[in-house]
């Protein structure tokens, strides 16, 4: 195909810090960038040519978003299907709307997985308290309790143990859809953040090693501590994944490694993704630059990678030890342009560079 050519406008719904950060990479291609957020603080406004300051089913809104735009796509997964529907009627929209309803609900995704022969902790649906009993005795007597849809950051999902009275459990859930999900005794948690071109060309981002702290990711270290063949496999699984999906963008792809090395996908976020941040300081391409690639039709290189890293996420108040990081060698600091400090709120990372060995 031939690629959109410099000054076209990309779409993007979700103004927040990967909003952001796509729109930056955009403007150092040469493009233009409009996005939709109903916030009119959103941290992505401060650096795009426009800003549709409206809720997401805004009908009108999405109808000037896809007048604007020459493609559009998303950066968080919580987006309404609807939504990017209503956009691709008139609009190339990438990744493409069916990412979002695979990703957006953790049964379907399990499911999704399962069936391309990627393994995942057992799980089963949970629709009500006698559900939540059946399926944590199916579990040995302990697992995680999660809402299928809209959690992110640890949020709505509670752990379970078979002493436990569930009396009450569904309703304290708002009586949504939950699914419940074994405890996988495993070794590490790793990431691989990989990207698929318009015409199938892939590209994977050596795997990182997160780190979790109260269910936010704390730290991203590239290499991870996994074997070549581990993370070979956690590449192709991304591929598989991408190529399910007839995927355009870039995917994160979550995963935990075992004591024997098995693989065991967690979840997916069809976005750019917080555990490849490290790529913008380690790497010539990040992968916010290798999303607006696909999504123009520009050519995807190899993911070279020039140094390890370890990329820190700054949480609430350790935004003001952005000065005294700004003066570490090697240390790369990026703030997210948010006005307010609050528990748990990501604003901003670090990332520490050191020389690459081998």
């Amino acid at each position: 195909m031939t690629p959109l050519p410099p000054n076209s406008t990309i779409g993007i719904l979700g103004g927040g810090q990967l909003g952001r950060m796509l729109a930056l990479a955009a403007a150092r291609l040469g493009y233009r960038v409009a996005i939709l957020d109903p916030d009119k603080s959103a941290p992505a406004a401060q650096v795009a040519n426009i800003h549709i300051a409206a809720p997401y089913e805004d009908e009108s809104a999405l109808d000037e978003l896809a007048a604007l735009a020459d493609v559009v796509t998303f950066e968080w997964e919580n987006v309404p299907v609807a939504s990017a529907r209503r956009i691709e009627a008139r609009t190339p929209v990438f990744p493409p709307p069916a990412a979002l309803e695979a990703a957006q609900d953790r049964l379907t995704e399990k499911r999704f997985l399962n069936d391309l022969g990627i393994e995942t902790a057992p799980f089963h649906a949970v629709d009500s308290d006698r559900d939540a009993q059946d399926a944590l005795f199916e579990l040995g007597g302990t697992g995680i309790i999660k809402t299928r849809r809209m959690g992110y950051d640890g949020k709505g999902q509670l752990r379970l143990r078979g002493s436990d009275d569930l009396g009450g459990l569904h309703a304290s859930f708002n009586s949504v859809p939950l699914i419940l999900e074994g405890i996988v005794p495993f070794e590490r948690e790793i990431s691989v953040i990989a990207a698929r071109g318009q015409d199938g060309a892939f590209l994977a981002f050596d795997p990182a090693e997160n780190v979790h702290r109260d269910g936010i990711l704390h730290t991203s270290t590239v290499p991870a501590t996994v074997t070549p063949q581990v993370a070979h496999d956690a590449k192709d699984a991304a591929r598989k994944i991408l190529d399910a999906l007839d995927y355009v963008g870039v995917i994160g792809v979550e995963f935990f490694v075992t004591h024997d090395d098995r693989l065991l996908a967690n979840e997916i976020a069809p976005r750019v993704h917080n555990s490849g941040h490290w790529t913008e300081a380690a790497c010539v391409l990040s992968q916010f630059e290798a999303h607006i690639r696909a999504l123009v039709g520009l050519p995807l290189p190899d993911a070279f990678r020039h140094s390890d890293c370890v990329m820190e996420n700054l949480i609430g108040d350790e935004v003001t030890q952005a000065p005294t990081l700004a003066a570490e060698p090697g240390a790369m600091v990026h703030l997210y342009g948010k006005a307010e400090a609050r528990p748990g709120r990501k604003m901003g990372h670090v990332t520490r560079l050191t020389p690459r060995l081998g």
